[in-house]
Order: C-alpha cells, then structure tokens, then sequence
C-alpha cells in the first residue's frame, strides 16, 4: 500500500532541557536521552528526536531558528519501501542509515527519511461519548478528569514553503511517495493524505506565509476532554498558547496549538474527518475560514462593559 504513517520528526534544537521539558509535559514517553539528544515516544511507538548536534548527512536547516530537519515516514512492506526509494532518488541522493532509514531532501529542501513502519501494537482506548436526549451511553456514572493527557499518535505535520515552486513541491509527495491531494485551497496550502492512513490529511504544505519553515507537527488525542485538559496542562507549565481553542474548516478536528521551544507548534486534535477514496480532491478558489468556531468569552470585558 506505500506510506502508513509519519515515524519520526527529527528537530534541531538549541536547549535540550527546555525542548525535553515541553515534551514530556505535553505527554510523550521520553525512551533515551545523552547530551545531545534526547527521543520521545507516543503510544503507537512514533519519536520525536531533539538533537543539539544532528546528523551532518541531513540538508541544512531552512531557518536560523530552531526547526525540524526531517521528517520520516513508515512504509508498510519492504518492496514498497524499495520502490518509493527509488521513486523519491530519481534525481537526487539517498543514503541509507544503519538504523534502516534512507534519507533524502524534498524539493524545499526539508530532510525526508523513508523506512518501515514500526507500530507498537497498542490499540487506544475506547473514547469518550457523551449523553443527550435519544442517545444516551452513559448511565450511572459521572465523568470525571481523564487525568494525564497522553497523546496516541503524531498525525499530521504541516511545513510551510515558498510560493515560487509550490507546484512541484507537491508534485514530489503526490507522483513520486503516492500522497493523495484532499483539499487544495489555492492561496494557501495543499491537504495531503498518505495512502495506508484515513485522516482528511497527513501532511500539509503550507504556501501563504511563502518562506520555508515549520509550521506544527499535529498530536491526536482520544476526545474533546483531552483537547482541553491537555491544553490546560500546558499552559499551567508555563507554556504558551498559540490559538484559542477551536474546531477547523479543512478537516473539521477541535484543536489547541501551543508555541513549541523546538520550532513552530504542537497541536493537540481530535474528531478529525476520516476520508476514503470517494472524497478526491476538493478545489477552493478561495481560502475556507480557519475555524468553524474558537473560544469566545466575554470575561475578559473591560470593567463597567455589558456583560
């Protein structure tokens, strides 16, 4: 079937305690750690590396700031694997790595990495359901905090790239890795799905803000509750929201985003539209509103305004 799933991000960071801190608050299982590096888990057994002194096989970084410098996707079968290899080095380097990955570099110049899929196995706990009127599931019990936030799994990564050559950026994930276009919004970004995953999309290439940088690596967690009490966790570390609590246009998951010392964002989601091959590929002229709906309070009114 070709790609599965998003293996590893690999970060190029500058404080390793600062960057380990954010992690593990925010709910990863931190596996290894040394001076340099340190490596973190979610619970279907994808990493996310911070490296104070990464690999010098990888391509530069494309901001002075601490950024991502590759991001490795599992593939399901080793003749997948052999063939998107060969597809993806058509005109350019691949080098294999004693760990099994074969690195290369997209047309933005971004580290890509490509090797099998290592799934941990774990299935996630059933998520939460909620009662009304003609749909009740939940009888005799109250809810009560979910506790931890553990996320399940990284699920989508969202990169920002130039306008000039945009077309083949994409064109480099769609022909040569076999990601399926679900939403082209033309004056921003391009929705992409990889072909053994269901979400509306795995893998954004974002051209609006037309520079190449991070834009935010995506965590899935198993329901509304997490959102928010992950969200609230974080900011009670000391960390920095990003955006208000809301619910996406494209791709409709509720989201929180918080400022990640590692480069761009982290987004906690969940409820994210699931597609299959009768979706295709929507084309929008112009760019959907960001949200369906953000937090709005009117706590915060100045003393004396109607309340």
């Amino acid at each position: 079937m070709g790609i599965q799933r998003i293996e590893s991000v690999v970060y190029g960071v500058e404080d390793l305690d600062e960057c380990a801190r954010f992690f593990d608050d925010f709910g990863l299982t931190p596996v290894a750690r040394d001076e340099t590096r340190a490596v973190f888990e979610t619970l279907v057994g994808q990493t996310v590396v911070l490296d104070t002194a990464a690999d010098p096989g990888l391509p530069p970084p494309l901001e002075r700031t601490p950024t991502v410098r590759e991001v490795v996707w599992g593939v399901d079968t080793p003749a997948e694997l052999e063939r998107l290899v060969a597809a993806a080095g058509t005109d350019r380097d691949v080098r294999r790595t004693a760990d099994g990955v074969h690195h290369t570099v997209d047309e933005t110049g971004f580290g890509l990495g490509l090797t099998l899929a290592r799934p941990s196995g774990r299935k996630p706990d059933a998520p939460r359901t909620g009662n009304t009127m003609g749909g009740v599931t939940r009888w005799n019990e109250s809810v009560t905090s979910v506790g931890r936030v553990r996320p399940l799994r990284m699920c989508h990564v969202a990169l920002n790239i130039p306008k000039a050559g945009r077309e083949e950026a994409n064109a480099f994930y769609v022909d040569r890795l076999g990601f399926v276009p679900t939403d082209v919004v033309k004056p921003m970004g391009t929705f992409m799905q990889c072909e053994g995953d269901d979400d509306q999309h795995n893998l954004l290439l974002c051209h609006r803000p037309d520079r190449a940088g991070m834009n935010h690596t995506s965590f899935e967690v198993p329901g509304f509750d997490d959102v928010i009490e992950g969200g609230n966790h974080m900011i009670e570390r000391g960390w920095r929201e990003a955006r208000r609590l809301g619910r996406h246009t494209v791709g409709s998951n509720v989201f929180r985003f918080v400022h990640a010392p590692c480069g761009g964002r982290v987004e906690l989601a969940a409820d994210m539209d699931r597609v299959d091959a009768s979706y295709g590929t929507r084309v929008h002229e112009t760019t959907p509103p960001h949200h369906i709906w953000t937090l709005r309070t009117s706590r915060d009114a100045p003393e004396g305004a109607d309340r």
